[in-house]
């Protein structure tokens, strides 16, 4: 689909007149899948999760799906890719509506990941200030000490000066050439466990996503996915609505 630029998608959702829209994309107040955006910037409505003040547009009109996906390895999470590697999106056979990813996994990292057409969810269970946990299931190569658990536990330093909030780091099982750990985070910073680990010695052999907001993964199986439950997304509503009371 063509894509628009950004002041008349706003304009058009009925927030506000197309030059008010331009003064707040020229003050950095709106975003486009996350990142800010510039006057000459164009979307695919459809497709990508703008918002202002960190609010997201409302979804169009129709149906809001609400999927999880067991991702594979070797699929990105982006809609579409310059470089012709598969994305995560194709695996939604049947999917009529135009869904978008909700955070993301990389490219060798696999497990839960959820995608919607409703924007303001999107941007719930995305914006940094909601702290929404999420589980994973890390194999390291080799043993971990204690010291290493602690500093991971207690926040590290990573190769862009940013240090990351305290997280819970447990040991699932111990083997003499690897160990299985599991990691109950809050933030969203890119790669954000396996730099965690970079920056204390350890090398990740396998990350696996299990669980968001307390909505588990369970038996869905790799490259599999299925509408999320009313129940599902109440437990996601709910761990929004606690996390926003406690900030």
């Amino acid at each position: 689909m063509e894509k628009t630029r950004i002041q008349k998608i706003i304009a058009d959702s009925g927030l506000c007149s197309r030059r008010k829209a331009e003064e707040l994309i020229s003050a950095g107040r709106v975003t486009v899948n996350g990142r800010p955006c510039g006057l000459g910037d164009k979307a695919d409505a459809s497709r990508d999760v703008i918002a202002v003040d960190g609010k997201a547009l409302s979804a169009p009109s129709g149906q809001k799906r609400y999927i999880m996906l067991n991702k594979p390895r070797g699929y990105v999470t982006t809609m579409s890719d310059e470089q012709g590697r598969k994305t995560a999106r194709e695996l939604l056979c049947g999917v009529s509506e135009r869904v978008v990813p909700v955070g993301r996994l990389d490219r060798n990292s696999e497990g839960l990941l959820l995608f919607s057409n409703d924007g303001e969810f999107v941007n719930e269970i995305t914006h940094p200030s909601h702290h929404v946990s999420k589980t994973y299931r890390v194999t390291i190569d080799g043993r971990v000490s204690e010291e290493q658990l602690m500093r991971l536990s207690a926040g590290v330093e990573l190769d862009d000066g940013k240090v990351t909030a305290p997280c819970s780091v447990e040991v699932l099982s111990e083997e003499p050439d690897r160990t299985v750990l599991r990691f109950v985070i809050k933030q969203g910073l890119n790669r954000q466990i396996r730099r965690m680990c970079a920056a204390v010695g350890l090398q990740v052999g396998r990350l696996r996503r299990v669980a968001i907001g307390g909505v588990r993964l369970g038996m869905l199986k790799p490259g599999e996915w299925r509408d999320l439950t009313k129940e599902e997304l109440r437990v996601l509503r709910s761990a929004i609505g606690k996390s926003s009371k406690n900030r």
